[in-house]
């Protein structure tokens, strides 16, 4: 047959072009069918003026249609306008007044984020070593076996779980080897795969209700109930949880603790407490569950190690690189006596669907070349400069409020008079200043005869830059409710 307008005589026997989706009806024209599929790509703005279409050969060739047909469909629709062709440059889509997209729902514009951002939770994004990390990617990337680009172990790469064996060991006391550790994506991540699931590595036969801390991070309850785990709260003083308390609920095997820094209120786990929950575990065939979120940041206190170190098979010990490093990393891992491990690795599958294999072997890169211990101790050092600025600024602008759990970690709890924490987290909101009040980590079962309702603000002081630290600060200080 004659070539259409545009046709190639000198193209390949199999040529190339772009490749171009289209939906044909199984029955009618074939030739009518693919006008009609043209036509509508081209109507709905899917193929936009100047498109290069692929060779006719091509398109029949994908579309399994004979090459004819492709080539009056060509034909018919550069007659009509569709389509221009130019010998040497193939055929394309014509030129023509852009459609008119579909409209669409009007979503709500964002709402503006504050001021000033007091949250607790989140180290200073500005502070991520991403020169050392890149450096340390780079080395790890070009030392990686070929096995690491393909299907990743649920166990997590074994060179981080080597290095972080050697890293905890040294830095927090943790007693335990590679083949004990489980990489995931985070604290959250590991809660999930302890209670959440068909098959949970703990299920309720084994762990009954879970006992917690009177004040917490909601999100953790929320995620709890989800899996429908019950929680017990534990009152808590200025020596943490009140461990004894566990005896008076025979149906407890689990609890969940913040030994090295009680979250939110501060303060360790006091001595003899730690030792007492471990005996408690040990009587009654129970489990404790150590979330060590912040423990490489303390200033006034010497370092204390993690309870796991006590009784390695009666602890199972969390940790995360979100405090230290970054959230966005999503990297954490689990600690785990010998008798969860296969537990765990089930819950995970058969292939690592959470970390990436690539950020893992960066991070123990990072960790075995030391940059990781020179970065916390960097932000260590940045971090207690900032509690100092706040720790200061209150004692000059606010005398009268109370600043407690300052010891480590990267938020303040100010104490507050009785009655004024909703007055304050409205003034708060009206100046642009997002803070939380203690009230929102209590636990709603906690009652007041156990442990009373305290008023008072959780502030984080590692979020803002460095460059809007200070009117922070002073935006924080003239909430506060003046001297009774």
């Amino acid at each position: 047959m004659t070539e259409p307008p545009g046709a190639h005589p000198a193209e390949p026997p199999h040529p190339t072009g772009n490749d171009l989706h289209l939906d044909l009806p199984a029955t009618g024209g074939r030739r009518a069918a693919l006008m009609a599929a043209l036509r509508e790509a081209i109507r709905s703005g899917r193929l936009a003026p100047g498109t290069r279409l692929p060779p006719y050969r091509t398109l029949a060739a994908d579309l399994g249609l004979a090459r004819n047909t492709a080539a009056e469909a060509y034909a018919e629709l550069v007659a009509e306008g569709w389509l221009t062709a130019r010998q040497g440059s193939g055929t394309t889509v014509a030129e023509r007044a852009a459609p008119v997209p579909p409209a669409r729902a009007r979503r709500p514009a964002p709402r503006p984020g504050p001021v000033h951002d007091l949250r607790q939770g989140q180290p200073d994004a500005s502070s991520f070593p991403r020169t050392a990390w890149l450096a340390a990617a780079r080395r790890a990337l070009t030392a990686a076996p070929n096995e690491a680009f393909g299907p990743g172990d649920p166990q997590g790469r074994r060179e981080l779980r080597t290095v972080l064996a050697d890293y905890l060991a040294r830095a927090r006391g943790v007693r335990t080897d590679p083949d004990r550790i489980v990489i995931c994506s985070g604290f959250a991540h590991g809660l999930r795969l302890l209670f959440d699931g068909a098959a949970p590595v703990l299920p309720p036969a084994e762990r009954g209700p879970l006992a917690v801390e009177a004040y917490g991070l909601g999100f953790h309850r929320g995620l709890l109930a989800a899996a429908g785990v019950r929680t017990v709260p534990l009152p808590i003083d200025e020596q943490g949880a009140r461990v004894e308390e566990l005896a008076r609920h025979p149906e407890l095997r689990t609890v969940l603790l913040t030994p090295a820094h009680q979250f939110p209120t501060g303060g360790p786990l006091h001595a003899g407490r730690r030792a007492a929950v471990i005996d408690w575990a040990r009587g009654h065939g129970g489990l404790v569950l150590e979330d060590d979120y912040d423990g490489e940041f303390r200033y006034d206190r010497q370092p204390v190690g993690a309870v796991q170190g006590l009784d390695p098979d009666r602890v199972v010990y969390l940790g995360s690189a979100s405090k230290s490093l970054s959230p966005a990393l999503r990297l954490g891992w689990l600690v785990l006596p010998e008798h969860l491990v296969d537990r765990v690795l089930a819950a995970k599958g058969e292939r690592e669907g959470w970390a990436s294999a690539l950020d893992q072997l960066t991070l123990a890169e990072f960790v075995d070349s030391g940059g990781y211990d020179r970065h916390v101790r960097r932000m260590r050092r940045r971090y207690r400069d900032r509690r100092d600025q706040l720790v200061a600024a209150l004692a000059e602008h606010a005398p009268q409020v109370e600043v407690s759990g300052i010891a480590a970690g990267l938020h303040a709890v100010l104490r507050l008079a009785p009655g004024t924490e909703r007055s304050v987290l409205k003034a708060a909101v009206y100046r642009g200043l997002a803070v939380e009040g203690l009230a929102d980590y209590r636990h709603p079962a906690i009652t007041a005869e156990a442990m009373p309702a305290v008023d008072g603000l959780v502030v984080g002081y590692a979020t803002p830059p460095d460059h809007g630290y200070p009117a922070a600060i002073r935006a924080l200080c003239d909430i506060l409710p003046p001297p009774a």
